[in-house]
């Protein structure tokens, strides 16, 4: 055999080394999801940097013709002994951090591995290692190495399995503070609030030195947001929380940037008032002592991730788990369940030509559908094995996630927002052939009644998720939460928590029940009015997802968690739900637009907004032209005005769409024969209506996709008979070639339906804490906790978020 070095020097040219921008795949086999944890370890191609388990690299070399590879290996540190308690587990240590996976934090089980690299040249499988190099010319050395010290640029961005919660940025504010020369000085103890004498969760603001309480929180308890509201008047940002000043720091918040943040003049600007930040001493819980208690006591940790019982792991095909990437349990969970429906496991839903997508899609259903790695992960400390090892679809995430402005990064996130996101990418990636995600849509009627005419209005839009309102104030169990309630007034942190039970059947009542619009303008007597609206379904789907809308916003607007419990049923008709369309002899309303609000010959300027009321909308996160919409429609009349019309039009199909002036046609820039979307025009035909039915749509509604859906399904009538004049092909042409007629590819069936898996949040924000899954296989019900895999003992089905049924066959 050649020498090593020799043959080194032979595929050196081959052997690149990486540029900023490279990709070097080390953790994730581009074929599968081999890993350098798995048998054989991974084979980096040394010129590609793509990564192939041990049964690709062969296929790749013949095919590439590629000699050089680097060679990882990992095998899992024995873990060292530990004061086990009598359940075979270490015991618990309570978190004094909001952290994940932080020294003090919630727990993350972490392993620690040994790795071993070197260079392989095939197809002799001669090996290079570090001590080969070391006696070799620099230029061998500079190549190799420059390939073994680069990042995996996949997952390094998704890398980080710890999430802190404290840490905090420098406040803009902070370095050029104003404050006034008023002489107030306050005592270093004794505090009450200015307006309601309250001695707790106090906060100074240290522009002016007031003394007020802070927020009322989600539960309840807290304050009565007499800080908050001298910030509305004054515009006064810092204020720091008294009782938690030590020579470390405080908690310090800023209110334009609505987040804890970092004071680094704060004893400077606490000496402005007269308090010795040196001598202060810690009398109240911080804001993170808080909410790590607050997620303690909400309870759903234990309850949702069956913490309290032995569970029994499961391995097999179908019951593979996925590994955290850092935050990626919304991941997870949506696509477990996905995997889980017909549609998303048949081959039949693959383009012939492969896509990127549809390629990491198969690559994940096999992964999760074939049982190769759902296997116990060798532990060397237990004979028995242990959890399994599970997939990292890291290139899958990076994937989805690419170009999106949240779901690229590391943050948690919703898993409803997630699921309608991939849905939307199968629905652009699917255009030409079959559709898996049609296995979801559905149609949705809508049905509006002048009450001053009785003449009627239908409308009909696509819709992939049902929202579930959670009516609070028809919980079963008040009596309860009211004694909870004086409880926590009293300061009684013993006391259990009681959570609002509220039925499923008066959730469906909310739901189905009219809803009265004051302000509807009726073509039928040509003024505003009052109307109802009944929403029923035109169509059944195959599988049906309910979200329950446990997130809102409080009377202060800050967001939170209903925390009810709702006997949600395993089996669930919604016949009765059925849309029944134009009743006999109902009139329709007349299809006339309503006058515009301005005389033809008064030129329309732009609106003068208030930009401070828009700014302040925007840092809540919601989209900007839907907060100019707030401001102007209430007259610049301050946020809380905005406010509540943002959150009587958020669902509202324009909601996002660019601002369209009253008695303007089109936005700015936008005119009728301006180019159209061939992305949106493409969308909008492979829901099955033809091009020049699209193009029509899109015009109408200044090229934008959501109100163009919503025009054409209200004008199905009007396309059925409509004569094409604007390039397209006559009336008398299309009927010749038999185009199917409009509507979308919705099915339908029988509105009876099963339970078969849900997904839970523990947490009190969607933006933390975490997901898991339950689904019903085999009459069993298992539980998903990224990968752990185990036979659920009690699936806390009254706790879930999402819900996911599928028609009961007739």
């Amino acid at each position: 055999m050649a020498d090593v070095g020799e043959v080194l020097m032979s595929v050196l040219s081959t052997i690149r080394v990486p540029k900023p921008g490279d990709r070097v795949h080390k953790d994730e086999c581009a074929l599968s999801f081999a890993s350098p944890e798995s048998e054989g370890g991974l084979y980096v191609c040394m010129n590609s940097f793509l990564g192939f388990g041990s049964k690709y690299v062969d296929r790749h070399h013949a095919r590439s013709g590629q000699r050089a590879y680097l060679h990882i290996t990992r095998t899992l540190k024995a873990k060292e002994d530990d004061n086990n308690s009598g359940s075979g587990h270490p015991p618990k240590k309570k978190p004094t951090r909001l952290a994940i996976g932080i020294e003090g934090g919630f727990d993350l089980e972490l392993e620690q591995y040994e790795e071993d690299v070197k260079v392989v040249i095939l197809p002799d499988g001669q090996e290079v290692t570090s001590e080969d190099l070391a006696n070799m010319p620099d230029v061998v050395k500079e190549r190799n190495t420059g390939v073994q010290a680069s990042t995996d640029s996949v997952s390094h961005t998704l890398q980080v399995q710890q999430w802190d919660g404290e840490v905090r940025q420098e406040s803009r504010y902070a370095a050029d503070l104003k404050q006034l020369d008023n002489g107030v000085k306050i005592p270093p103890s004794g505090w009450r609030c200015e307006v309601c004498d309250l001695q707790e969760n106090l906060w100074m603001n240290l522009t002016d030195g007031k003394v007020l309480c802070g927020r009322r929180y989600f539960d309840g308890s807290g304050g009565n947001n007499h800080a908050l509201l001298h910030f509305q008047e004054t515009g006064y940002p810092l204020a720091v929380k008294l009782g938690t000043i030590t020579p470390d720091g405080a908690d310090v918040y800023s209110y334009n940037e609505d987040d804890m943040v970092l004071d680094s003049k704060l004893p400077e600007h606490l000496a402005h008032f007269g308090i010795n930040m040196m001598t202060m001493e810690k009398t109240e819980q911080t804001m993170t002592e808080l909410e790590i208690a607050v997620n303690q006591r909400v309870g759903e940790w234990e309850v949702i991730q069956e913490s309290g019982t032995t569970l029994r792991p499961l391995f097999g095909p179908g019951l593979t788990g996925m590994k955290n990437l850092g935050n990626s349990c919304y991941l997870n969970s949506v696509m477990q369940v996905l995997f889980t429906i017909p549609d998303f496991q048949s081959r039949s839903y693959l383009p012939v030509m492969m896509t990127i997508f549809a390629f990491h899609r198969a690559k994940l259903g096999y992964g999760l559908l074939s049982g190769e790695y759902s296997k116990p992960a060798p532990d060397p400390g237990d004979e028995n094995g242990r959890d399994q090892m599970g997939i990292a679809p890291r290139m899958f995430k990076a994937l989805v996630g690419r170009g999106h402005p949240e779901f690229s990064t590391n943050r948690q996130q919703d898993a409803q927002e997630f699921l309608l996101h991939f849905i939307n990418m199968v629905e652009r990636n699917c255009r030409s052939g079959p559709n898996p995600s049609e296995a979801f849509r559905f149609l949705v009627e809508e049905r509006i009644v002048c009450q001053q005419s009785q003449k009627a209005k239908y409308t009909q839009r696509v819709d992939y998720i049902v929202q579930l309102p959670v009516p609070m104030d028809q919980a079963t169990n008040t009596e309860e939460l009211q004694e909870a309630e004086r409880r926590r007034e009293e300061g009684d942190t013993s006391a259990s928590t009681v959570r609002a039970q509220i039925p499923f059947t008066v959730c469906m009542a909310a739901l189905s029940e009219p809803e009265v619009l004051p302000d509807f303008w009726s073509s039928a007597v040509q003024a505003k009015t009052t109307a109802t609206k009944t929403t029923r379904f035109a169509s059944f789907p195959d599988h049906l997802v309910i979200q329950i809308k446990k997130f809102t916003f409080g009377l202060d607007w800050v967001p939170k968690k209903l925390d009810v419990s709702i006997d949600v049923p395993d089996i669930l008709d919604l016949s009765a739900l059925r849309a029944t369309g134009q009743q006999p002899g109902e009139e329709l309303l007349p299809e006339v637009a309503p006058p515009p609000l301005m005389t033809p010959d008064v030129e329309v300027k732009a609106p003068v907004l208030d930009d401070s009321t828009v700014s302040q909308l925007c840092e809540m996160g919601f989209p900007s032209e839907a907060c100019r919409k707030a401001v102007y429609y209430t007259g610049n009349t301050g946020i809380d005005a905005a406010m509540n019309w943002v959150m009587a039009h958020m669902d509202d199909p324009d909601f996002s769409a660019p601002f369209v002036l009253p008695g303007c046609s089109s936005g700015p820039g936008t005119t009728p024969t301006e180019s159209l979307s061939e992305e949106h025009l493409a969308t909008i035909v492979s829901m099955g209506f033809s091009r020049d039915q699209a193009t029509k749509a899109l015009r109408a509604t200044s090229n934008i996709l959501d109100r163009a859906v919503d025009w054409i399904f209200s004008h199905l009538d009007d396309l059925e008979s409509m004569d094409v004049s604007e390039g397209g092909r006559s009336a008398a042409e299309s009927e010749g070639g038999r185009d199917p007629p409009p509507g979308p590819r919705v099915r339908d069936g029988a509105g009876k339906y099963e339970l078969f898996a849900f997904i839970s949040h523990m947490g009190t924000s969607t933006m933390c804490g975490h997901y898991v899954c339950h689904i019903k296989k085999d009459q069993q019900w298992v539980i998903f906790n990224d990968q752990k895999v185990c036979a659920s003992e009690k699936p806390p089905k009254d706790l879930g978020y999402l819900y996911f049924y599928r028609r009961v066959p007739e």
